[in-house]
């Protein structure tokens, strides 16, 4: 190739350059942004309307929904447990472990195939308690990360606490119940007499 054709080459590639810069220039000349006459947007203000501001639930402290608690509710609302869990004293693990005696029991003590991550817990010496049962049924995978209980939560206090009851009476000697602090049980007194 001579020279004579390169520059031809190069001179229609700075040609075509020159062109498109020659184009947007006389284009920003021609359609020049102009600035907003109208001034500030103003938007109107929330209206709160009974209909549509959330409710914030105030939610008893533990131990005063065990003092609350129904045995008998707790037995009912544990049937969709059953499919899983046995209750026997001394009975088969099915899907799940069996729960006899579970309230104060280590974490993972039983002969059972549990997720490694309660077995961490269990030899971190972590007990089932009313509140570590509690935070459990209400959200396996958010108490346990990893668990393998495939189970999605039960989000009602009351039958949480229902249910706790339950499982406490599946015991030969049943596991004291939490004591209410004087600021719970004060709270709790309050609401009997608003109930009167």
């Amino acid at each position: 190739m001579n020279s004579f054709e390169l520059n031809k080459i190069m001179g229609a590639v700075f040609g075509a350059l020159l062109f498109v810069v020659g184009i947007s220039v006389i284009a920003g000349m021609l359609f020049s942004p102009r600035p907003a006459e109208l001034g500030e947007l103003v938007l109107p203000e929330p209206v709160e309307d009974e209909e549509t501001v959330a409710e914030v639930v105030e939610v008893d402290p533990l131990p005063v929904r065990l003092a609350n608690a129904s045995v008998e509710r707790g037995e009912g609302a544990f049937r969709a447990c059953a499919s899983c869990h046995s209750v026997d004293p001394g009975g088969d693990h099915r899907v799940g472990p069996n729960l006899w005696n579970v309230v104060m029991a280590p974490m993972a003590d039983k002969d059972f195939g549990y997720s490694s991550a309660l077995q961490e817990r269990g030899a971190e010496g972590d007990v089932w308690s009313f509140e570590s049962l509690d935070a459990f049924i209400e959200n396996p995978r958010n108490y346990v990360s990893g668990t393998s209980m495939s189970y999605a939560g039960l989000s009602n206090v009351d039958t949480r606490a229902n249910v706790l009851a339950y499982l406490r009476s599946l015991s030969d000697n049943p596991a004291p119940l939490p004591e209410a602090s004087e600021d719970e049980a004060a709270l709790d007194g309050e609401e009997e007499t608003a109930d009167d």
